[in-house]
């Protein structure tokens, strides 16, 4: 209901925030504050002040999820030319989307059904061009980290 409240005070169609998943993931405390408003002397000035700061947890959260989407496209527009294969679009788009884990060629060969060699041989080329870069650790343990802040 508070979802469509806003929506229609915002006269606008889109909404880019949920209210309605912020609420869900703080709901304990909702219904506390809903149950002390509805108990107490009617004074509704700390369950405001909950609401006001789950609107702006939601606005916030909206505004993290849209940056990365833009960063997200920012980084492919500035490889629309650059020659990938389609392992490798594979593995940025995870990346991009929040692969949790560290990137080394054992899962990149398990991620995209290839060889070890295979794997590596991407991996390299993705280095080379930038998009990618060697962790600290080495050996079997190297890790591959996406290149995100790339001026061009």
């Amino acid at each position: 209901l508070t979802d469509l409240l806003l929506a229609r005070s915002d006269r606008s169609e889109q909404r880019f925030y949920s209210l309605s998943n912020a609420i869900l993931t703080t709901r304990k405390y909702y219904y506390r504050e809903l149950e002390a408003a509805q108990r107490g002397d009617l004074d509704v000035t700390n369950w405001l002040a909950w609401f006001l700061t789950t609107v702006r947890t939601a606005i916030r959260t909206a505004d993290k999820q849209l940056q990365a989407v833009f960063a997200k496209a920012k980084f492919w527009e500035q490889h629309r030319s650059t020659l990938l294969n389609k392992r490798q679009q594979q593995i940025l788009n995870k990346l991009w989307d929040g692969y949790q884990g560290k990137l080394t060629s054992f899962r990149y060969a398990n991620l995209t059904d290839v060889s070890q060699d295979t794997a590596t041989r991407d991996i390299n080329d993705l280095v080379r061009k930038g998009i990618l870069t060697k962790g600290t650790a080495g050996g079997r343990s190297t890790a591959y980290v996406l290149v995100k802040d790339r001026d061009k």
